[in-house]
């Protein structure tokens, strides 16, 4: 789910520093070479082999790769138990305790890890302006992306309006905040666009998560009636399954995220010109967010 191709999985950012220029190389990514002691690895690559990473005014598309070597787990259980019984054959034991089958087990995984290949993910990224577009929603992948832009002078917070407002943040005995630029303000918000005529929370074939004070709840199918039912009890919705004219997408409503955002493009003869339309649409879904939430910043911090 990325920035170029398929439904998009989106965190948006605010670029707070920004130097003259940006040398993406000074962070690009290098290849874990075999027989390295280093297991994990991340750095720049651009979006196509040998493409500039400037492709216009203000804007860098940009692919961050994070390669991790990690040894599969069934051959470790495997390899484990066939050093457990040498070890049993050898020192006639009956059982090997706790601290030695740790030990085994390292073992067995240092083996197994010269024998591995890395596995590879690939982050689409964009700069465009002051606004930063992630195509992850995955905190630790999040933040790899912000620690390599940092390395190149660049420095980015999370974007969301009740940050760009400076709106006063409230607290909910049922939600506990727990990451940057998450807020209840974000639930608040899902719920006042409930029966909203331009964002409508999915009701055939939805998708909710709530939390009520009892255990944390999620409706699927026609999800109306009990929505309702337990938003009049007291419950925070965290995330919808939402529909606007134009496109649909799951709502994380803590962070301000969305999931599966599906864009719909023409054909195109480079991936410059598949971005830009892609990105106009991205921001039209963004930018109606956030109309709504002024719209309804009054509900909702009230």
């Amino acid at each position: 789910m990325g920035l170029l191709t398929g439904p998009a999985s989106l965190t948006r950012f605010n670029i707070v520093a920004l130097p003259p220029e940006l040398d993406f190389e000074m962070a690009r990514f290098m290849e874990i070479q075999p027989g390295s002691e280093v297991r994990e690895r991340s750095g720049f690559v651009p979006i196509e082999p040998e493409a500039p990473y400037e492709v216009g005014t203000q804007r860098y598309a940009f692919r961050v790769r994070i390669d991790k070597l990690s040894p599969d787990p069934t051959a470790v259980g495997e390899r484990l138990k066939q050093l457990i019984r040498s070890e049993i054959e050898l020192t006639g034991a009956e059982f090997v305790g706790p601290k030695k089958r740790k030990r085994l087990k390292e073992l067995a995984e240092e083996e197994l890890i010269v024998k591995s290949t890395p596995r590879s993910k690939i982050i689409e990224c964009c700069i465009d302006g002051q606004i930063l577009h992630v195509a992850s929603t995955a905190k630790a992948y999040l933040g790899i992306v912000l620690e390599l832009l940092r390395k190149i002078g660049v420095a980015a917070e999370i974007k969301a309006p009740w940050i760009d407002r400076e709106d006063p943040d409230i607290e909910s005995d049922l939600i506990m905040v727990r990451e940057p630029g998450q807020s209840v303000l974000g639930c608040r918000f899902l719920k006042a666009l409930m029966g909203d005529p331009e964002v409508m929370i999915e009701g055939e074939a939805g998708n909710v998560r709530l939390v009520t004070s009892e255990a944390r709840v999620t409706l699927t199918g026609a999800v109306l009636p009990e929505l309702h039912r337990y938003v009049e009890q007291g419950a925070e919705i965290l995330s919808a399954k939402v529909v606007t004219a134009a496109t649909g997408f799951r709502f994380d409503a803590l962070s301000y995220k969305l999931n599966g955002l599906r864009i719909e493009t023409d054909r195109h003869d480079h991936w410059t010109e598949l971005l830009d339309e892609r990105l106009e649409k991205i921001d039209a879904a963004w930018e109606l967010l956030d109309r709504k939430y002024e719209e309804l910043a009054a509900e909702i911090l009230s």
